[in-house]
């Protein structure tokens, strides 16, 4: 039989892969106290490419730029368990979308948002232009030395899960759209250490 705190500590480790996603700091309980220590957000904005010895560096600096502004969203919402005032359907496809709904339904039943910063080190790994549909790969070296899962109710933090690595890779999936690039997948598992 599963008993309630079980249950909140499933909810809570369910959201924790695609909540290491986030970019930035979020607040969330009552009082609107920030906590000690909060960092601001890690930047994913990619440098200005300043070489034409790549043909496709205009097209990758897009995608990176698609995914900073993602992940820049999907901050906002874990950081209140909300997705309400976020642009995140400007860059997230449906299915991007429904993974990020399902955290926050999560976060939501177990009375958790996240804070602190989590760093991103995103490149793009695959490119193919000439599809109907142009696709991208991105690779991102997720740092979350900063990051922070906080309980609401209890008025705490979260410590991760002792297995959970601070840095690792974790790759996303993007498809250009008629209004830009889109991210179409994330897979929070993560990958290797970085």
């Amino acid at each position: 039989m599963m008993t309630t705190r079980t249950r909140r500590t499933a909810a809570l480790y369910g959201a924790v892969p695609l909540a290491l996603l986030l970019a930035g700091c979020g607040g969330g309980d009552d009082d609107g106290a920030k906590p000690s220590g909060a960092l601001p957000a890690a930047s994913a904005t990619p440098a200005p490419a300043t070489s034409s010895a790549d043909p496709d560096a205009a097209e990758k600096a897009a995608v990176l730029a698609a995914y900073s502004s993602m992940s820049a969203e999907q901050a906002k919402a874990y950081g209140k368990a909300d997705a309400k005032g976020t642009q995140l359907e400007k860059y997230a496809t449906l299915d991007a979308l429904g993974q990020i709904r399902n955290d926050l339904a999560r976060m939501k039943a177990a009375g958790t948002v996240v804070r602190g910063g989590i760093g991103h080190d995103p490149k793009v790994t695959a490119l193919d232009t000439a599809a109907k549909t142009p696709k991208a790969t991105l690779t991102d070296c997720v740092d979350l030395s900063s990051y922070e899962t906080y309980d609401t109710k209890a008025k705490k933090v979260i410590p991760l899960p002792t297995e959970q690595p601070l840095r690792y890779v974790m790759t996303v999936s993007a498809e250009k759209w008629p209004n830009g690039w889109m991210v179409t997948a994330i897979n929070p598992q993560g990958g290797p250490t970085c």
